[in-house]
């Protein structure tokens, strides 16, 4: 080979090395934003989720939204994944904590319990702690800790309560996958279920009777006695609510009694959290924030006890209305009050009350107006003729005071139309103007038929 070559490749290389190192020192530390998904390759540790042991694994990453907080982790530092296998998702897991774990509503919950089982940092089979050193403490990305030990009975390494089955499953250079026997369940999620279930919030309890409302003031008759906190509200929910579209008192909402403090104002942003989370339901969402004050209106009516149940049309039901529609003033209020039913219903309820029943009126926000639901092609649906909507999305938040159910179409009030009269001939038309004669007493009856008795009733008009 030609010397010159020679000495110039290695001139090169020798300025390749003097160069280098700045150059990677002066380099920024890499943020945590969209250009970290490009440093994904097919030989990350997060592809080697989809291998065939661990993919329900990464499909609960995927529902819970956590792909790119992964690809950010990994773009900083190698992580530690303690991954479950899939029978111990699909068989060994408690079938009511997993349903918890998929509602839309608790997608925090599921958010810290899959960051639980992953560690900032690499550690692998050798970093074990001895077994009589005692358990190594790591920090998750979730803010909690887990412990690396070695399980009494059989002597195999462990985090928590789980033992390690497959060590070092996974090897790749951005971080490391060891296999565990079970799901790691953090306090606070387990916490979080154990409420859930304990149904606290939704217990049934015995109905009372109505107030008694003066129709004119608005207002009880009667003092009401003092009641304790969280107590039923007294005055029915239309009495409670902001001046709005001419809402008159109605029966009291069932069924109430003795209940704790309700944060109105959470459960309202949790729903709506929920209908965003969900999809498909982001202008009624829209209307509800931005377009209008229903959801503080919402909170309020929720805090001091009352309970709803939200008729949501979809965002393509949503997209038919017209300019006319919603250019009046005060329509998107008029539109939302007529699918807000002051009760607690559910897919189950509704659709029961209609099988049973038939046609089930239910009261709206929306005063005189009552929403017609019935039963069709095994659903519930809402109003009659070319403005009905099926219950499309049911149960979509359900937490013991609001209930929100998606349906298909945007419901309005039927029109009064009065029918026309018969063709009227001209003579019919003419106004007759009719003169009623004056009303006689008691007394003016018998004078004047004491009158009569003599012949002289005639010299007085009063008794003509």
């Amino acid at each position: 080979m030609d010397p010159r070559v020679c000495g110039v490749s290695a001139l090169l290389l020798l300025l390749l090395h003097l160069l280098l190192p700045p150059l990677s020192s002066a380099l920024p530390h890499r943020p945590s934003s969209n250009s970290t998904a490009g440093q994904i390759n097919s030989n990350s540790v997060l592809v080697a989720l989809l291998d065939s042991h661990y993919t329900e694994l990464a499909e609960l990453v995927e529902k819970a939204l956590l792909l790119q907080t992964l690809e950010d982790a990994v773009g900083r530092h190698n992580v530690t994944i303690f991954a479950p296998r899939n029978d111990a998702l699909e068989r060994d897991l408690d079938p009511d904590f997993k349903r918890f774990l998929l509602e839309p509503r608790n997608l925090k919950s599921l958010q810290t319990l899959l960051l639980f089982h992953i560690v900032p940092n690499r550690i692998g089979s050798h970093q074990w702690p001895a077994p009589d050193s005692g358990p190594a403490r790591h920090a998750t990305l979730g803010s909690d800790h887990v412990h690396l030990t070695f399980a009494k009975g059989s002597g195999q390494k462990a985090v928590d309560t789980a033992e390690v089955v497959r060590l070092d499953d996974v090897v790749r250079p951005d971080g490391v996958i060891h296999g565990i026997q079970r799901l790691l369940i953090p306090r606070a999620v387990q916490e979080d279920f154990n409420r859930r279930r304990s149904l606290r919030s939704i217990s049934a309890v015995l109905p009372e009777g109505a107030p008694e409302v003066d129709p004119r003031t608005h207002r009880l008759k009667k003092p009401a006695p003092p009641a304790p906190a969280g107590s039923p509200p007294a005055l029915p929910i239309y009495d409670a609510m902001a001046p709005g579209p001419s809402l008159a008192p109605a029966p009291a909402p069932g069924p109430g009694g003795p209940r704790g403090h309700f944060h109105g104002e959470a459960l309202v942003k949790d729903f709506i959290h929920t209908l965003l989370h969900y999809g498909g339901y982001n202008e009624m969402a829209d209307i509800l924030v931005n377009l209008t004050s229903l959801a503080v209106e919402m909170g309020r009516l929720v805090s001091e006890g009352y309970v709803l149940t939200v008729l949501a049309p979809n965002d393509e039901a949503m997209a038919k209305l017209t300019t006319d529609q919603l250019s009046e003033p005060g329509a998107p209020e008029q539109i939302v009050y007529y699918h807000i039913v002051p009760e607690y219903q559910t897919e189950e309820s509704m659709y029961n009350a209609v099988r049973r029943f038939g046609k089930v009126r239910y009261d709206t926000l929306r005063l005189p107006h009552k929403v017609v639901a019935q039963e069709a092609d095994g659903s519930v649906k809402f109003g009659q003729g070319d403005g009905s909507a099926y219950l499309f999305d049911p149960d979509i938040y359900t937490d013991g005071r609001i209930s929100v159910q998606g349906i298909d179409g945007v419901l309005f009030p039927p029109e009064e139309t009065e029918t026309a009269p018969a063709s009227k001939t001209v003579a019919e038309k003419k106004v007759v103007k009719a003169v009623a004669k004056p009303r006689r007493g008691k007394l003016m009856e018998v004078a004047c038929s004491m009158l009569g008795a003599f012949g002289q009733h005639s010299q007085f008009s009063s008794c003509q």
